[in-house]
């Protein structure tokens, strides 16, 4: 393709907003657009697929820094594939230690709900484990017995099944 196109085609395209495809020309994850005339940015096929590959990138969550030397690793095809690997390597050990924070994280609001449900659900909301529970210091809200209220996963267990 050797026909040129707007910013706001290329936006369109790839999926980007104009903006945001402003901001990787200015960091240099795409090369500025020469401009018409006119002043406009004008764009071909090979930004349309630089473009492509950064959204992609940002889309599977690499960093910008990342995505920095992913593109480096486009730019010079002589690298070995490995320093590839080696990126994506990083990042899926950084994804696996977001998902165990957000499993934490699912495992302490599933703690609210039941104990809200066991404790007070359809009182007054002041008087809410939940709201109780976040009031507090984040050390504090984490109770030795790890639950997520202070109350025992048993307790909460004996609160639902009284007898």
């Amino acid at each position: 393709m050797n026909a040129t196109i707007s910013i706001g085609v290329l936006a369109q395209k790839t999926g980007c907003t104009v903006p945001t495809i402003r901001y990787y020309e200015e960091i240099g994850l795409l090369p500025p657009g020469p401009r018409t005339e006119a002043g406009r940015r004008i764009y071909r096929e090979p930004e349309v697929k630089r473009l492509t590959f950064v959204r992609r990138c940002r889309d599977f969550g690499f960093s910008i820094d990342q995505v920095r030397e992913l593109v480096q690793l486009v730019d010079e095809p002589g690298r070995p594939c490995v320093e590839v690997r080696d990126i994506a390597s990083i990042h899926l050990e950084e994804v696996r230690r977001k998902l165990t924070e957000l499993r934490a994280l699912e495992s302490s609001l599933s703690a609210f709900v039941v104990s809200c449900d066991a404790a007070c659900a359809g009182g007054p909301s002041v008087d809410c484990n939940i709201l109780e529970d976040l009031r507090r210091p984040a050390d504090a809200s984490r109770p030795a017995n790890n639950s997520c209220c202070g109350t025992s996963i048993g307790a909460i267990s004996d609160a639902r099944n009284p007898g």
